[in-house]
This record gives C-alpha cells, sequence and structure tokens, in this order.
C-alpha cells in the first residue's frame, strides 16, 4: 500500500471512530512539539526521500497556532533517489533532431531541507482527536548528484553546448497548505498524521517544468503550558 493511500485509510478510520469521542477538548497547552519520520515524493521526477521533521507551535487561540517546521530529507539522512526525463529539460528541443530525449532517464540522488511558517487551525470538537490545517510559507533547498551518461556528455560536446554540471543545488520560497490529526493519548502526548503539499521550480536552468512535492509524516507530539 502507497503512502498516499495508507493516509487515506488511516483518515478514514479515525473519521468512522469519531462517534465514540464526542467529547470536546477543554483543556488545551500553548506549546506544542512535533517530532517525526518523513516520507517525501516527486512523482515527475520519481523521486523519494525519507528523513526528519521536527515542528514547534504556539496556541494562540482553541482553533489557531502559530508556528514552524523544519525537515531534512535524503541520501545524507536516509536515502534518496530519482531521475529526470531528457524530455522534460531545457536541452530536449536542441537534443530531439538526434536522439529521442524521452528516451533518456539520467538518474541521481539528492537531499532535500525544508523550513516553514504560518499559522495552524484547530478542530477540537473531539476529545481524543485532533483535526489540522496548514497554510505555510516557507523554502526548499535540494542538492542533487545527477549521473549523466558518457554518450550524453559526448553529444553535448559534439554539439558544442556546455555540459550540466553533475553537482548542483537550488533554493526556492513557496506558499504550501498541509493538514492532518492529532490521536490524543493524554493531555501531554499524542500521535501525528500529517501529510503537507508544496509547487515550486526547483532547478529551472535545466527543467521547464515546474515540481509536485507530497511531504508524508507520522510521530509523537508533545504540549506543557496552559491556554489561559
Amino acid at each position: 500500500m502507497g503512502p498516499v493511500r495508507r493516509f487515506i485509510f488511516c483518515s478514514f478510520a479515525i473519521i468512522l471512530c469519531l462517534p465514540a469521542f464526542a467529547q470536546q477538548q477543554t483543556d488545551i497547552n500553548r506549546y506544542t512539539l512535533f517530532t517525526g519520520f518523513d516520507y517525501l515524493i516527486s512523482p515527475a521526477r520519481d523521486l523519494t526521500e525519507r528523513g526528519f521533521e521536527g515542528d514547534f507551535g504556539i496556541t494562540v487561540r482553541p482553533w489557531l497556532g502559530l508556528g514552524g517546521d523544519f525537515s531534512a530529507m535524503g541520501d545524507g539522512i536516509i536515502s534518496g533517489s530519482g531521475a529526470i526525463n531528457g524530455g522534460e529539460t531545457v536541452f530536449a528541443p536542441i537534443l530531439k533532431p538526434y536522439v529521442n530525449p524521452n528516451s533518456i532517464n539520467v538518474p541521481f540522488k539528492s537531499t532535500t531541507y525544508t523550513f516553514a511558517v504560518g499559522p495552524q487551525f484547530y478542530l477540537r470538537k473531539w476529545k481524543q482527536v485532533t483535526f489540522l490545517v496548514r497554510p505555510g510559507f516557507g523554502g526548499i533547498h535540494e542538492s542533487a548528484d545527477i549521473a549523466f551518461p558518457v554518450q550524453l556528455a559526448y553529444l553535448f560536446q559534439q554539439l558544442g553546448i556546455p555540459a550540466p554540471k553533475s553537482n548542483q543545488s537550488d533554493t526556492q520560497w513557496f506558499i504550501g497548505v498541509g493538514g492532518g490529526f492529532d490521536l490524543n493519548f493524554s493531555k501531554h502526548v499524542a500521535w501525528r498524521v500529517a501529510t503537507d503539499y508544496v509547487n515550486t521550480h526547483l532547478f529551472s536552468d535545466l527543467l521547464v517544468n515546474r515540481q509536485n512535492y507530497w511531504r508524508f509524516s507520522t510521530g509523537p507530539t508533545f504540549r506543557w503550558g496552559h491556554l489561559k
């Protein structure tokens, strides 16, 4: 079962159980710290990365929190790899008379960091589960080691085109959106399942299309303090 299906299945299971938790939350903590496992995918490049996320928030109203998160994923953390299709690069029109760009798939390994800040909106209708939605403004940084085939480098040389660097990095700003839920074990401890979506354009000097990123995260949430 893929990560998207697992997330949908877990969310559906929680919704089915809600009638058993029909008691609204009243005793709310001010501070929240989430630490967990991350799974990042970018479908267009067959990119998958795994890593770590940390999120800190301050609750200012029962329905509103402010905070930010940081995540680190990729080859240097656990693993991250994908493939670049030649038909989606800026070199496709140049290569087309000599080779089918869509037949070229160049593997790469990468490390990705994201950071974001923004509000987090809570739905606290049930005592044992808290739903959350979060728009966010942040940045994404990716470093990639691209394994260009020798034949491609030779073709660039024959055409008099500077070959792209095999080691590249880029940083872009984004506005993303996400959501999920906390399973509340106690006043101070919960287990979070969340997903976030970002659309951005990394490596615009190499890739023509923008990229969609989906990040799935799960792990413990710790709370303390009291909201007056």
